[in-house]
């Protein structure tokens, strides 16, 4: 009886690493098409042997410069974000052991919502709005923390009621800055609020974080699993509990900032994804990890090219789409899991 059990364990394990394995072979290739849709579609429609010639550079032409100065840095930038908010979603779910916590839930893209629209607000270049936006995310999180772990009984109810509430403070910020905003300039805070790519001309500082990134956060991949089944487990069986908090919180929150930087406010990417990899190769952080990361990816890559082509010549900020796509989906997700 025992030697049947295992076997069937071993089978049921074998099963689900063969079925993660052709998930993640998936998820590549839906990356490879993802980005040669980006590429090939807009109002210059690129055939894919053209498409080869652009990006092997051996020839010129408007074509291969609207790819290579264009579709290329905001295709990467979409990826790269998506990337970092599905990556920094499951992060944080396992943080707040709550299946909704999402990179937004702790103030981070409050923070660098309020910085970037002051910078709108004083007529600042596209530099200087990143600069505003990655400096507003930083305070924002280092104000969260700070107050949850003022008196070192942090836990991940403080933790989420402080975000909670620096975050509304910060829509209230923005609420009033966007009422005393000049009327040539409310448009493009509101698209910066609504997330919007084409601005991301500088996409490498991102790709290189979410490889840095995921390259951080698999090593401890074993601990997080630890983390999931609750702190007392995990401190019974040697996770250093503590440590591994404020690892995860900084690594979290870094991956948000950037991503909120670069493309703007884009939600449900980091609420959405962890859940359907989730669901598809169950909640093993060392395969959640990676899948997560490239599922962000290519939603957000995605997303974006239909914002870009659905109403051309009309561009659509890319959070719209990801909303329409993510509350139905979440809608799913709670009717099919009730509990």
């Amino acid at each position: 009886m025992a030697q049947e059990q295992a076997a069937s364990c071993n089978t049921g394990m074998l099963s689900l690493r063969r079925r993660a394995a052709a998930v993640l072979a998936g998820l590549v290739l839906a990356a490879l098409a993802a980005f040669v849709w980006s590429l090939s579609a807009g109002a210059l429609p690129v055939s894919f042997d053209d498409l080869l010639t652009a990006l092997s550079g051996t020839e010129g032409g408007m074509e291969a410069d609207i790819i290579r100065s264009l579709r290329l840095p905001r295709a990467v930038a979409a990826f790269a974000c998506g990337g970092l908010l599905a990556l920094a979603g499951a992060l944080m779910q396992v943080l707040l052991r709550n299946p909704l916590a999402d990179p937004y839930v702790l103030g981070i893209s409050g923070g660098a919502a309020v910085g970037a629209l002051g910078a709108i607000l004083a007529g600042a270049v596209a530099g200087w709005i990143d600069a505003g936006a990655f400096i507003g995310a930083l305070g924002a999180t280092l104000l969260v923390f700070g107050l949850a772990h003022g008196d070192g009984s942090w836990t991940q109810t403080r933790l989420l009621l402080t975000g909670v509430i620096v975050a509304a403070g910060c829509g209230a910020a923005v609420a009033l800055m966007l009422s005393l905003a000049p009327e040539g300039r409310v448009k493009g805070m509101l698209f910066w609020l609504m997330g919007d790519a084409s601005g991301a001309t500088r996409p490498w500082p991102a790709l290189a974080l979410l490889a840095v990134g995921l390259a951080a956060a698999l090593p401890f991949a074993r601990e997080l699993n630890l983390l999931t089944r609750g702190e007392v487990t995990a401190r019974a069986l040697g996770v250093r509990v503590g440590r591994l908090r404020g690892l995860v919180y900084g690594l979290g929150s870094l991956l948000t900032a950037v991503a909120v930087t670069t493309v703007g406010s884009v939600g449900f990417i980091g609420l959405i994804v962890p859940h359907l990899v989730r669901l598809a190769i169950g909640n093993d952080q060392r395969l959640l990890l990676p899948a997560a990361t490239l599922a962000g990816g290519v939603l957000l890559c995605a997303a974006d090219t239909a914002a870009r082509t659905a109403v051309a010549p009309i561009q659509l900020p890319v959070g719209v789409l990801t909303a329409l796509i993510g509350v139905p989906v979440f809608l799913f997700l709670l009717a099919r899991h009730p509990r």
